[in-house]
C-alpha cells in the first residue's frame, strides 16, 4: 500500500465489513450513497484491490478495521 486511507475510506470499509450496503453506510455517515462509492473506489485503488470481499480482507490483515468476531472475541474474552 503506497498511500494511506483517508478516516472516510476507512469509515466506509468498516461499515462495508459490517454488512452494509452503500446505502446504509451513506446514511450512517450523513453522506449519499454515490461519495460512499467513491470513498471505495480510492480506497480499492490505494489497497490495490478490485471488490469488497479483497478490500475487507486486506483492510483487516492491515488492521485498519475490525471484524464483528473481533468485536465479539474482545467482549468476551
Amino acid at each position: 500500500m503506497n498511500e494511506e486511507l483517508s478516516l472516510k475510506e476507512i469509515a466506509c470499509l468498516q461499515l462495508i465489513a459490517l454488512g452494509k450496503t452503500n446505502i446504509e453506510a451513506g446514511k450512517a455517515l450523513g453522506l449519499t450513497h454515490h461519495t460512499i462509492q467513491y470513498h471505495l473506489h480510492n480506497a480499492y485503488h490505494k489497497l490495490n484491490v478490485t471488490n469488497r470481499a479483497a478490500a475487507i480482507s486486506k483492510a483487516y490483515h492491515l488492521a485498519l478495521i475490525k471484524l464483528p468476531i473481533d468485536t465479539l472475541v474482545t467482549k468476551s474474552g
